[in-house]
């Protein structure tokens, strides 16, 4: 009787989630000017955000480099946001590989991919407007992604999937109507946002679903993987390289990067919403402290 309750309310979830989709959706093709200028002396994420913000580095930056530092990290994080997006669309195909495709679950999974398929394109696009390459993560950690769709599954599949939507939810909201920011970038943000809130609805709930039912060694093996997960995503956000585009070696900015408190309060800050939800999901446990600890997401406890 309860699994039935159950996959009566994954229903209609699913069926609310997918009127939302069809009433309020953006296509990046059409509502982003893509040909307008950008705007001279605007920040392309606020300087505070900076991964270098408050180190002997950053004071060494003219106001001019520490803008151009901004662009490259902003483009950094669209592109390994890109791979976040490729790795989710896997999993979730995985997903609806063995479901009822007339299932309005497995419908909205579906309709999930393809706005994921649209935000992967314009985050491509906003990276090459603004000039920058396609940084993405480190060349180790995308040969490590590929085994993710092989590990994960239940909670901490959605879980991971929550934590890299909502640690750029919470800064995309921050930005997407600060007037120092570049308007193209508030406009990608406010997209994201928009359309982000649903998958996060969703997801939420299959956590809540998956963990209601979990005991014993397989309650370990979420807890763990999550934070494994977590960890890694947190740590690629910002690709070594990016530090080039204002003349500082990757590995000394790198190094600032990990050690500056201002960055890791940044982290922190991005992720204390999903942290507050896992914990109270069960999903944050013993086995995967270390990795929660090197994450940078947990507050001080």
């Amino acid at each position: 009787m309860t699994r039935a309750v159950s996959e009566s309310t994954r229903e209609k979830t699913a069926e609310r989630l997918l009127k939302s989709s069809a009433n309020k959706f953006y296509d990046p093709e059409i509502d982003i000017d893509w040909d307008a200028p950008l705007e001279e002396g605007k920040h392309f994420i606020p300087p505070e955000r900076s991964t270098l913000y408050g180190t002997e580095l950053w004071d060494r930056l003219t106001p001019e480099q520490r803008i151009e530092l901004g662009k490259h990290e902003l483009a950094s994080i669209a592109t390994n946001g890109i791979w976040f997006e490729v790795l989710l669309m896997q999993m979730l195909l995985k997903e609806v590989y063995d479901t009822d495709p007339t299932t309005g679950f497995a419908q909205y999974a579906l309709t999930e991919i393809a706005d994921e398929c649209r935000h992967s394109t314009m985050f491509a696009r906003l990276s090459d407007r603004v000039g920058c390459p396609h940084y993405g993560p480190v060349p180790w950690r995308r040969r490590l992604g590929k085994v993710l769709n092989l590990l994960a599954y239940g909670p901490a599949m959605y879980g991971s999937i929550l934590v890299a939507e909502e640690i750029l939810d919470r800064l995309q909201r921050e930005q997407m109507n600060d007037p120092e920011i570049q308007p193209l970038v508030r406009m990608v943000n406010r997209i994201h946002v928009l359309e982000e809130a649903r998958h996060v609805t969703f997801a939420r709930e299959e956590v809540k679903r998956g963990m209601a039912r979990l005991r014993g060694p397989e309650r370990a093996y979420q807890q763990w993987l999550i934070a494994v997960v977590a960890n890694e995503i947190t740590h690629s956000l910002v690709n070594p390289a990016v530090y080039k585009a204002v003349g500082i070696r990757p590995r000394d900015g790198y190094r600032a990067a990990v050690a500056n408190p201002h960055w890791r309060e940044s982290v922190r800050y991005s992720g204390e919403r999903i942290m507050s939800f896992l914990d109270d999901a069960g999903l944050v446990g013993a086995p995967g402290m270390p990795w929660w600890r090197r994450s940078h997401l947990l507050a001080a406890r």
